[in-house]
């Protein structure tokens, strides 16, 4: 009967749920509660299976091989989006906004945010809301002091969470972790790494929505946005 009634109702936007741990869980997405804590890196998750596959990362557990090129990874998720962008260059959700690409519609309804301007993390304390959680985590701590800051010893830069306090103080000790596949140069964050592969790569994420030009980087859709643009009549760049 649970499945047909739905009867457990989040007060906060109404969504329903079939069982009250379903609740529960869905809670921590206004509340921006991440309850359980990875042991080796600090990073902290929502549900405790998303838990259970990070730590795959740390045991160097990769149970899903590319049927393309045989690369291997820990997550399904994972697999599915380099199938899309190294062997398909598959992008089938775009932005509505801006034409930006996205291989996965949680990519794109993330960055939806920039220009719709919907702040879906509010402070419990408050009426500030904000576009991200790390945001809403931060001004918990700095205006009604909930939670620990966590501070480098060297530059004592603080920070709200204990994985980016890590990831800063591998900066300090010249550790780079992540290493491009294609040419063996490393990085110290994912996020750069990531920036660099479209070296080596035919991915273009950015798309003009006058003539569907596809480019890699910003940058450069926004110098061909502004001439298309003005072919068009339109003065405006991309957001």
């Amino acid at each position: 009967m649970n499945i047909h009634s739905n009867k457990y109702k989040c007060s906060e936007c109404g969504k329903s749920f079939q069982t009250k741990r379903a609740l529960t869980a869905h809670r921590r997405s206004h509340s921006g509660e991440k309850p359980f804590e990875c042991s080796v890196c600090g990073k902290r998750f929502t549900l405790a299976g998303n838990l259970t596959v990070h730590g795959r990362i740390h045991r160097g557990e990769k149970p899903h091989k590319c049927s393309e090129c045989d690369k291997l990874f820990s997550e399904r998720g994972a697999l599915q989006i380099h199938r899309r962008r190294i062997h398909s260059n598959s992008r089938p959700y775009d932005c509505p906004y801006c034409g930006k690409l996205f291989s996965t519609a949680f990519e794109m309804k993330r960055h939806v945010r920039v220009h719709s301007g919907a702040k879906p993390f509010s402070c419990r304390h408050c009426s500030e809301e904000f576009v991200w959680q790390d945001k809403l985590k931060a001004h918990l701590l700095k205006s009604h002091n909930e939670g620990t800051w966590f501070t480098c010893h060297i530059c004592q830069k603080k920070f709200s969470r204990k994985s980016n306090l890590k990831k800063h103080m591998q900066r300090h000790e010249r550790v780079k972790l992540y290493v491009c596949d294609e040419c063996q140069k490393r990085f110290y964050t994912a996020g750069e790494l990531k920036s660099h592969q479209l070296v080596h790569s035919d991915y273009r994420q950015f798309c003009c929505f006058l003539c569907n030009a596809v480019f890699k980087h910003k940058c450069y859709a926004n110098k061909h946005f502004k001439k298309c643009s003005a072919v068009h009549g339109i003065s405006a760049l991309l957001p």
